[in-house]
Parts: C-alpha cells; structure tokens; sequence
C-alpha cells in the first residue's frame, strides 16, 4: 500500500513541475468612455511651474548627463549657434531636475513642472574656490558667467509658450536656486531675470515705484525677523521659523536677491530686498494658482 502511494506521488510531482502559466488575455470590451456628455468645472492645469536651471559643464557632457544618467529635463539650450531647442523629456512625462526643494506651497515639484536646463559653467573657474577659506559666504555678481545672447532668446520664446499654453502664473517662473536655497544657485546672479520680464513679459517683477515708496517711510517700525520670514512665504519661499538670520536663512535671502536683486547678492537682509520683497507681495501675492 505504502509503495503504491510513493508511485503515485512519483508519477504526479514531473507533472507539477511542467504546470504553465496562462498568458493574459484582454477581455472584450463592452462599453466605450465617453469624454463629451458631461465636463467637470472644477480643475486646472497639471503643470504649475517652469524651473530654470544651468547645467556647470559643456554641450558635450551636458547631453551626456541628461541623457544617459538620473537626472533629466524637458527642454535643453545648448551654447551653440544653431536654431533648435532640444525636447529630452515629453512635456506629458516627469523629468528629474527639481529634486528636494519647493515653491508656493508645493514640494514636490518635479510632478508638476517643467524643467529647462541651460548650458553654462555656473561660476568662473578662477572664482570656483572663493568660498573656501575665505571671508566670502556667498559668490558676488562678478564670479558668474554670462549667457549668449542666442541662448536668451531661446528661453524667452520657449517660456512665453509654456507659460501660455499652461497659465502659469508669473511667480511660478522661477531657477533652482528659488525652490532649494540651502543646495542651488542656479541659474545665478547673471541670468537676466528683469530683461526677460520687461522685454518678454516672462516672470514676475517688482514696480519700481512701489519699491521707493517702502523704503521712503520713515514711520515703518521695522519688522521682525518672524515677520520677514512670513513675507517670504507670502511670495512663494520655504524657510525656517527660527528667530535668527542663521545659515539656512541667509540662503534663502541670497537665493532671492540671485533673481531680484542680482548686483548684490549678498545672503544679508537688508533694507532694499525687504522693499523688493514687499513690492513683490503688493503685486503678486493670492496669485499662486495652488489647485
């Protein structure tokens, strides 16, 4: 009886390991979806934000980069005198150049943005090591390296189409270094955020004459650290709540005079970038767009 159950199994276990797995077949479809009937009112673009970036390297190794590794962009402007404008990732697909960071509430801004990287080396290779043993806490204006002018009108048409085609609001144009202070400086303190928005209307600027009048009170109280920081915030920037000017903070004030200010980038608060904060809010303020 024994032998006869051991035969058996003996005979069903080759079986066993001859079993196939049947391949998936789509089942007939019975229904069609129908996108005409009936349309909801309460939506908005996916994308929010165009970022600006440059790449610190050349044309070569910068296709190289954005290529073949882990990191990406929808759009590259390379440093050459040509007509195009290279499409790496779909407009539909997320590209990986945000990184940690965030911007007008949202922190996770490689869902919803679309990200432009430049050709251009970032920082004079003379200027490169400045920050290191030396007195200097953040690079001044002079240690960056200008943009074509070719590049410039490139970027200038491929954002006003962007932003057209999303409705992106004007503060939602921003560099890396706005969304992750503490980590980017790009495109740096030579990107010309101000030609862009007055000869393109690309981006958001201060009036000039809203900036005057603030700093022309001579009643003001002057604000606090928590209030600074609040107004911040009000514009669009992450920081801490600390009650100090302390490193992380300091970035993000340079971070800001980078785009508003960006002959005198200096990480330190002072009167002037208040009243550009200030005129910014005036202007642009409840305008984010968030859903």
């Amino acid at each position: 009886m024994v032998k006869n159950i051991f035969l058996a199994l003996s005979l069903t276990l080759p079986l066993i390991g001859c079993v196939t797995t049947v391949p998936y077949v789509a089942t007939t479809k019975h229904y069609s979806v129908d996108s005409d009937t009936y349309q909801s009112t309460g939506k908005s673009q996916r994308i929010k934000t165009i970022v600006l970036h440059y790449t610190v390297s050349d044309n070569e190794r910068s296709i190289k980069t954005l290529t073949t590794g882990n990191v990406s962009a929808h759009y590259l402007i390379l440093d050459k005198d040509d007509d195009k404008i290279y499409n790496l990732v779909p407009e539909s697909e997320r590209a990986w150049h945000a990184g940690d960071g965030g911007f007008s509430g949202r922190t996770v801004l490689n869902d919803t943005s679309i990200g432009i990287e430049i050709v251009n080396a970032g920082i004079n290779p003379e200027y490169r090591d400045a920050l290191k043993n030396s007195t200097l806490d953040y690079h001044p204006y002079d240690h960056y390296v200008e943009f074509s002018e070719l590049q410039i009108k490139k970027v200038a048409e491929l954002v006003q189409d962007i932003a057209t085609r999303y409705d992106i609001s004007p503060k939602n144009i921003i560099g890396h270094a706005d969304m992750a202070p503490p980590r980017k400086i790009d495109p740096g303190a030579k990107f010309p955020w101000e030609r862009l928005y007055k000869e393109y209307g690309i981006g958001a600027w201060y009036d000039e004459a809203d900036k005057q009048e603030i700093m022309n009170r001579r009643t003001l109280v002057a604000p606090s650290v928590q209030e600074i920081k609040q107004a911040f915030r009000k514009y669009g920037y992450q920081i801490n709540n600390s009650d100090e000017w302390d490193k992380p903070s300091r970035d993000v004030i340079y971070a800001f005079q980078l785009h508003f200010r960006p002959q005198q980038p200096t990480g330190v608060m002072d009167s002037e970038t208040y009243a550009i904060l200030q005129a910014l809010n005036m202007k642009y303020a409840g305008r984010d767009d968030f859903y």
